[in-house]
C-alpha cells in the first residue's frame, strides 16, 4: 500500500493556501461567478468567506457530511477528535456566515448548523440533493458481460455482497448483522450454510489488502466461515459487475440519523434484491420501500434489531428473494438520480445569485 509521508493529514489543509491563490486569481481576472465549497475537507470551508469578503464573489458550502458532529472519541481530551470537534465549532460559524447557498444531501447533513446558526436559515438559499448514481451506468456493465471474481455466480451459494466503506458509527450496525448471522446459523443451519457474504473496499485503507475491518469482528462472532472480505477497493465497473451479479446486495447504514448511503442508489439500480439496516430517519429507508427493492430493518442511536429479527429476515431473503423490476425501480428512482440531482442543484446556484429559472 502507498503510504506517503507528510506532517499534515488532512489535504484541505494542505491545499488550502494553493487553492485560495488559484481562486483569488481568478477573482481579480473576472472569471469567477460563484465559490461552492464541499465540505470535507472541513478546513476548506473559509475559503468561500474569505474570497466573498476581499472580492465581492457569492458563494456555498455543500455538505457531504455534518461538519460539528459527535464522531467517537471527542470526549477523550487532548486527542485528535476532541481537538478537530472544538476547532469546528468556532470555524464553522465563522464560515458560514453570509453564504448565498447551503446544500446538503439531505436535510439532516445541515441540520444542526441551521440551529446554530439562525441568520443562516433565514438568509441563505437551501437546498438538498442526494449523490445520485447514472442508470447508463449500469446498462454500459451489462452488455461488458464482465464477470465477478470474488465469487462466482449460479455455484449454487446464495451470494450477499456489501461494497464500500464502514463508517465508525456503522460499526455497530455491523456487530448487530454479524449477531444476526450467528442466529441464523443456529436456527436454520441449512439456510446459512447456503449464505456467502461478502464485503469489499471496507478495509482501513483504500489501497491496503491486509486492512482488515470486517473479518476480525467476524470471527469474534464467530461466524468468520460465512463472511469473506476483500479489504482495498476495486474498480468502479468491477464493482458494479459484482452487484449486478450478485443475489442480493447488502446495505449497513449508521447511527447517525441524518446518513444516507449512497450504495442504496446503486443497489437499487443493480436490480438485485437489498436488505438493508438503516436508522429510521434515513430518507434511504423510503427509497427502498418506494422501489419494492428488498427488506429493510430500522435502527435507532439506542435500538439496533435483535439478532433473531436479523435472521428471520435474512432467511426469507434467501428462500423467498424478492423480484426487482427494472421499470418500477426506475420510476421510484427518478427523484434520486445523479440527472435530477444536478437539476436541483442548478436552479438553487440560479436562485442563489438572483437569476430567474426559465420555465
Amino acid at each position: 500500500p502507498t503510504k506517503p509521508l507528510r506532517l499534515v493529514g488532512d489535504i484541505g489543509v494542505r491545499a488550502f493556501w494553493g487553492c485560495y491563490r488559484a481562486l483569488s486569481e481568478m477573482a481579480k481576472a473576472g472569471r469567477l461567478d460563484f465559490v461552492l465549497v464541499t465540505i470535507p475537507s472541513n478546513f476548506l470551508a473559509p475559503l468561500g468567506r474569505l474570497l466573498h469578503r476581499r472580492y465581492g464573489v457569492p458563494f456555498g458550502i455543500d455538505y457531504q457530511d455534518p461538519w460539528v458532529n459527535r464522531w467517537p472519541g471527542i470526549d477523550v481530551p487532548l486527542s485528535r477528535a476532541w481537538a478537530s470537534y472544538r476547532l469546528a465549532g468556532l470555524l464553522e460559524p465563522w464560515s458560514v456566515r453570509d453564504a448565498a447557498l447551503i446544500t446538503g444531501m439531505a436535510e439532516g447533513y445541515v441540520a444542526g448548523m441551521l440551529e446554530r446558526n439562525p441568520d443562516v436559515a433565514r438568509r441563505s438559499t437551501l437546498a438538498y440533493m442526494p449523490m445520485g448514481s447514472a442508470p447508463e451506468d449500469y446498462a454500459l456493465v451489462r452488455d461488458l458481460r464482465r464477470q465477478p471474481f470474488l465469487f462466482r455466480p449460479g455455484d449454487g451459494h446464495f451470494h450477499l455482497i456489501y461494497a464500500g466503506a464502514l463508517l465508525p458509527a456503522g460499526m455497530v450496525v455491523l456487530d448487530a448483522f454479524l449477531a444476526g448471522l450467528r442466529e441464523l446459523r443456529a436456527r436454520s443451519p441449512g439456510i446459512a450454510a447456503k449464505l456467502c457474504v461478502h464485503f469489499v473496499g471496507t478495509g482501513s485503507s483504500p489501497d491496503d489488502p491486509q486492512g482488515y475491518r470486517v473479518l476480525p469482528r467476524a470471527e469474534a462472532a464467530g461466524v468468520a466461515d460465512l463472511v469473506s472480505e476483500h479489504p482495498h477497493r476495486i474498480g468502479y465497473v468491477d464493482t458494479l459487475s459484482h452487484l449486478i451479479r450478485s443475489d442480493a446486495i447488502l446495505v449497513l447504514g449508521s447511527t447517525e440519523r441524518h446518513y444516507t448511503p449512497s450504495k442504496v442508489f446503486q443497489a437499487i439500480l443493480s436490480e438485485r434484491p437489498v436488505f438493508a439496516m438503516l436508522h429510521e430517519a434515513s430518507t434511504a429507508v423510503s427509497m427502498i420501500r418506494d422501489a419494492g427493492a428488498g427488506e429493510v430493518l430500522t435502527l435507532t442511536e439506542e435500538a439496533l434489531p435483535t439478532p433473531q429479527a436479523v435472521a428471520s429476515a435474512l432467511r426469507l431473503l434467501v428462500e423467498q428473494p424478492v423480484t426487482v423490476a427494472g421499470s418500477a425501480s426506475r420510476l421510484a428512482f427518478d427523484a434520486y438520480s445523479a440527472r435530477e440531482s444536478t437539476r436541483l442543484l442548478a436552479d438553487a446556484l440560479d436562485r442563489a445569485v438572483g437569476v430567474k429559472a426559465a420555465r
